[in-house]
């Protein structure tokens, strides 16, 4: 069986983000979609959003794909949530899986500075999708050093879609690059009203 494991803040979830899963997706053809909002994410600020939110935000993926599960796990832990302790949990959860993790440029581009990366590659194939324009020459370097490392790394290959959820919480992307549910959600709880019209 193959498990795609798509994480992310998701403070919100735009459209670049299921741009980017379905890129993913077309690259894998897995069995498994597993997304999982992150709890307090290492390399960033904590999420402005609660995760009982972020979770319900994440439904909206669930139209990319026909088995598609958004899981709590992270958002249940105590402290920073680190990959290496998500795969961990997936391999005890789905054992016969294959684990592919999708990532984005900016994260390939850092990927040895993450806590015990080297387990990770290890644990999980690397599936990339550019979230920017012209940086491939760069990814296909980072791709082929990991791989030096013993890695195995998937390119997918998808026109970048340029857009955050910083510059959408800022105010400085437009309300139509969210899903029609988020949309939805950011009104009902309103969410970035300082910003958000």
């Amino acid at each position: 069986m193959k498990l795609l494991l798509f994480g992310g803040t998701f403070d919100p979830p735009h459209l670049g983000h299921i741009h980017n899963l379905e890129a993913a997706i077309r690259a894998v053809n897995p069995d498994l979609v597993v997304v999982m909002p992150a709890g307090i994410p290492p390399h960033k600020a904590a999420a402005h959003t609660s995760g009982e939110i972020r979770l319900e935000m994440c439904r909206c993926f669930r139209e990319c794909f026909p088995n598609l599960v958004v899981s709590r796990w992270e958002l249940d832990q105590e402290g920073k949530s680190y990959s290496i302790h998500t795969l961990e949990h997936l391999a005890q959860e789905y054992p016969k899986a294959e684990i592919y993790m999708a990532v984005g440029s900016d994260m390939l581009l850092t990927f040895t500075q993450w806590h015990r990366w080297k387990e990770i590659l290890q644990r999980a194939t690397l599936v990339c999708t550019s979230r920017q324009a012209g940086d491939d020459p760069q990814l296909i370097q980072a791709a082929r050093a990991l791989e030096g490392e013993g890695g195995k790394v998937i390119l997918a290959p998808a026109s970048a879609l340029e857009v955050s959820s910083t510059q959408i919480r800022q105010g400085k992307a437009k309300p139509e690059l969210l899903p029609p549910l988020v949309q939805e959600l950011v009104e009902k709880y309103h969410l970035y009203q300082e910003n958000f019209s």
